[in-house]
């Protein structure tokens, strides 16, 4: 009987040394003789340099070097960062310079860095440079910038729309042509940051003798950011090592290579020692890329019993000032729209737009936020126009579980037809209906309301791609001490990665998840790697820790099988241990075979025989895989404050093959607590310069442990077929449908007041103002006060 561990409640590995203060974090790094950066930002949202002056800031006591764009390495000089990733529309991507040569395009772009002993001299010197700038209009409002007779975000652009393109399904005008009923609604979605709780930094250590280079980096992605500093750098790539140690949070901002991690770099190389970086909060404010600002503009198309027809309209992105990973967010977003639904005819015309704003990349979700936001609040005003219950309006129009796989008949952003390869979304509905006990909530709203409260209840559904390409790797070793080494370009940053992947090579290899020692975020630990974002890395990193293993696994048994004069299919498997089934089960454990595994000098090995009980192995998907979920809320308005409580929140998940359910629930937990930020509190508020006015965590609210509830939640397993494991990704599926389910509760709990919401985050002072617009609200507000 094999080890069980895939499917375990197990304990994450990685948590006695984080909890304990054992964890090395970037900031925990200190090398002999280490100087610190730094960095000097433009104050102008967007501006043309005239002049540097950092006379007085190199006298500065403690500084080693300040350094501007044109003290930097040629091809630093001359060239802007690459594009991190690709999508099929493709038109006008602007990335950033190391540091800004002439023009800065948004508060906070990098100018110039020093260098110094300490942090503090070093930020005392940046207030020493004297830069003349030239102020130039800037834009920050999307649509503002889109319009023809806007300000240029860039100088010399002909224009302020990145890229135009569409998303289409069948016939749209056919469709809303013979419609029964048609519904417009416009949304919005606003801007927020990932705020991890270790913000980014770097440290870059050159070592003249060998021409090496190490750069330690919070990031997501090391083995890509090793890539873009071998290039820029025109270093080899041999010579060249990332590591990210441990990481206190990602959420999608780490996924982007940053100018500060290449001027480190720089830096340490021309100093000939150790320099280190360290963001600090209002930076990360500054700095780190943001995401959700997207207006939708769109209308449905149903029948009479709410059967989706088609939808169509138009979807405005703010990329900020640049774009790191070009155009996925809104095509994510575009393809994102149709959700578990079936719909026949879909036109959406797209348009990016820069604006004198942060950077604009992933946070996590992704642009499916916006996408499930659209389409749920369009089917919740399908369902109050034509009196049908919410619920029922989403069933009748589910994809079914007998149409798998199916094709949505767009093209996703891995350049694979969308297809939906495994799902039950009734179910997945039915079982969070029935774990929010929906079938009562009349009742209790009657009775709430009956006591001047106002509770409503909120549905949403999502589907989300997830695991994409291209393939991500592992490598399995047996260790002469007969422990297992498992290494992979997976960066965890707080997922569990390590108890999930020991889990996987334990079950395979039939010894203790404590004996597989995993080794994950260094680029020497493995050739190639891509990196953790977009819920990829159970359904490609898993499959090749399971491949690896199966490897190895099979090594272990035809040496056992050799050495032990006994049929593998006699052999067994266990405790670290390979012993005959019968006779007097001679063994041999795995340490020795790992030593006999590496043959003796001077003697051939056998014929067939590789060195060592290793393997490395690569999984490719053929496609992304499609997870799902509906979120259930029910909340408690206030509508004397506008305040909003958020009473019950329900999950019903499918994740594929749940490999730890301990971990899926904290992944599902804390993507729920950051959607409850979407949905009610992130506000990152800018003036019409594009001045930041929320740079800190008294202006900019995030949800604490008094409004995050336990999330209860169920699970269903439809195991993917894209990958072998069935695994599907977790980590976003928290947050994708969180403000529409929320939202949906609040115009629900505000019915006898006709609000009609549409937009997220909805703060109190929003509520009110949509309160204010109903004749039944000042009678109902003096009530609810004299009560």
């Amino acid at each position: 009987m094999g080890m069980k561990a895939i499917g375990a409640r197990v304990q994450r590995t990685e948590d006695p040394a984080l909890l304990s203060g054992k964890g090395r974090y970037l900031d925990d790094i200190a090398l002999p003789g280490m100087l610190h950066a730094a960095f000097l930002r433009s104050p102008l949202a967007h501006g043309v340099i005239r002049s540097i002056d950092a006379t007085a800031a190199l006298d500065a006591p403690g500084v080693h070097a300040v350094l501007t764009a044109q003290d930097l390495p040629e091809m630093l000089r001359n060239t802007r960062l690459p594009v991190m990733g690709s999508s099929p529309q493709q038109t006008q991507v602007m990335t950033p310079y190391a540091l800004a040569p002439e023009e800065v395009c948004y508060v906070g772009e990098p100018v110039a860095v020093v260098v110094a002993d300490s942090r503090y001299l070093a930020e005392d010197a940046a207030g020493l440079i004297a830069v003349d700038y030239d102020e130039l209009p800037a834009v920050a409002n999307c649509r503002d910038a889109a319009q023809a007779e806007a300000p240029r975000t860039h100088n010399g652009s002909s224009s302020n729309k990145a890229t135009r393109f569409k998303a289409t399904i069948g016939d749209a005008a056919a469709a809303f042509a013979t419609a029964p009923h048609v519904f417009r609604q416009d949304m919005w979605q606003h801007r927020g940051c990932g705020h991890s709780i270790e913000c980014r930094g770097a440290v870059a250590e050159h070592d003249p003798l060998r021409g090496g280079l190490t750069l330690w980096s919070s990031t997501q992605i090391p083995h890509i950011a090793k890539h873009v500093l071998c290039d820029l750098l025109a270093m080899d790539p041999e010579s060249v090592r990332v590591i990210a140690p441990d990481v206190g949070g990602g959420f999608g901002p780490k996924a982007v290579f940053y100018p500060e991690e290449l001027v480190v770099a720089a830096a340490a190389m021309k100093l000939g020692r150790p320099v280190k970086w360290v963001e600090d909060r209002r930076e990360h404010f500054l700095t780190a890329v943001q995401e959700r600002d997207q207006y939708w503009d769109v209308e449905i198309a149903v029948d009479g019993e709410g059967r989706i027809l088609g939808v169509r309209g138009s979807m405005l992105h703010d990329g900020g000032a640049y774009l790191p990973w070009e155009f996925s967010l809104p095509y994510i977003a575009a393809v994102t729209m149709p959700g578990p639904y079936r719909l026949p005819a879909y036109d959406l015309d797209v348009t990016v737009a820069y604006t004198n704003l942060p950077p604009a990349s992933a946070i996590r979700g992704s642009g499916r936020p916006q996408a499930v936001f659209a389409m749920e609040r369009l089917l919740d005003r399908v369902a109050r126009e034509l009196g049908i219950d919410r619920a029922e309006l989403r069933r009748r129009n589910f994809v079914q579980p007998d149409q798998m796989p199916y094709p949505t008949g767009l093209t996703y952003r891995d350049g694979r037809a969308v297809v939906y390869d495994s799902g039950d979304y009734p179910t997945t509905q039915s079982m969070a209906l029935e774990l929010a006990n929906y079938a009562d909530f009349g009742r209790r709203q009657a009775e709430a309301r009956a006591q001047g409260r106002h509770i409503g209840i909120g549905i949403a559904n999502y589907v989300e791609g997830c695991g994409v390409g291209p393939y991500e790797g592992v490598s399995i070793k047996v260790l002469d001490n007969g422990k297992i080494n498992l290494r992979s370009g997976a960066a965890p940053t707080g997922q569990g990665h390590k108890t999930m992947l020991a889990q996987i090579c334990a079950e395979t290899l039939n010894v203790e998840i404590e004996d597989v020692i995993v080794t994950l975020g260094d680029t020497n630990a493995i050739a190639m790697g891509v990196g953790t974002f977009a819920s990829r890395i159970a359904a490609n990193a898993g499959p090749s820790a399971l491949g690896a293993a199966q490897t190895v696994k099979a090594k272990i048994l035809s040496l056992a099988s050799r050495l032990l004069e006994t049929p593998e299919e006699d052999l067994v498997l266990e405790k670290g241990r390979v012993e005959a089934r019968h006779g007097n089960r001679q063994g041999l454990s795995l340490g020795e075979l790992a030593r006999r595994a590496k043959g003796s000098p001077g003697v051939s090995m056998h014929r067939g025989d590789t060195p060592g009980l290793e393997h490395t192995s690569y999984f490719t998907p053929a496609q992304a895989t499609w997870c799902n979920g509906t979120h259930v809320v029910e909340v408690e308005v206030d509508i004397a404050t506008g305040g909003v409580k958020i009473l019950d929140y329900v999950v019903a998940h499918d994740c594929g093959t749940v490999i730890n359910p301990l971990i899926v629930d904290g992944q599902i937990q804390g993507g729920v607590a950051h959607g409850i930020g979407n949905a009610l509190l992130e506000w990152m508020a800018f003036d019409p310069n594009g001045q930041p006015l929320t740079t800190n965590f008294g202006e900019y609210l995030l949800p604490s442990s008094t409004v995050v509830p336990t999330v209860r939640i169920a699970h269903l397993e439809t195991p993917s077929p894209v990958n072998p494991l069935g695994a599907k990704g977790a980590g976003e599926g928290g947050t994708i449908p969180a403000a529409a389910a929320i939202v949906s509760a609040i115009e629900h709990a505000l019915t006898p007041f006709d609000a009609r919401l549409n937009m997220s985050p909805l703060t109190p002072e929003t509520i009110i103002k949509s309160l204010k617009q109903s004749p039944n609200y000042k009678a109902a507000l003096m009530r609810a006060c004299a009560g």
